[in-house]
């Protein structure tokens, strides 16, 4: 069935199957930094903004995202290019595996919340998994990243 979609502000038109889930179409656009992690909703590795909120790739039809706007890591590489500089600077990108999720859910973040405390920062990226850090450098970066004082 066709679809079409804004894809990082590109209108395409793609021939989904019925029951295909986002994240595989946009592995098969060449969008890399879209990854599959759990296959569970429960992890935020596929992580994509859909209409400039934080979706689970792997958990949305392709075919529901008709007229919709849907943005990568590849979309933003502006502010990608920021965020890396800051998760480096305090040493929270260990591995990188779920750093472009939790990239596009701290930057939709910026773009809902100005100034959001220490609780609204936890709430808004707690379905973002890390395996290698303990969040504190990663929570660092992000109220960085946010001008939020420490």
């Amino acid at each position: 069935m066709m679809v079409s979609f804004h894809l990082n502000g590109k209108k395409i038109y793609y021939d989904a199957k019925p029951d295909e889930y986002l994240l595989d179409t946009l592995r098969g656009e060449e969008m890399i930094s879209v990854r599959r992690g759990c296959d569970t909703s429960s992890c935020g590795v596929c992580t994509v903004l859909v209409d400039d909120k934080p979706m689970l790739s792997c958990s949305l039809l392709t075919l529901s995202m008709e007229g919709k706007h849907v943005t990568t890591v590849e979309g933003i590489q502006d502010e990608i290019e920021v965020i890396a500089d800051l998760f480096g600077h305090e040493g929270a990108d260990q591995c990188g595996f779920c750093n472009s999720g939790i990239a596009l859910t701290i930057y939709a973040l910026k773009k809902e919340l100005k100034n959001p405390t220490d609780d609204e920062i936890k709430h808004y990226i707690i379905g973002n998994l890390c395996r290698c850090s303990g969040y504190q450098a990663q929570f660092k970066a992000i109220k960085d990243y946010l001008g939020v004082k420490k």
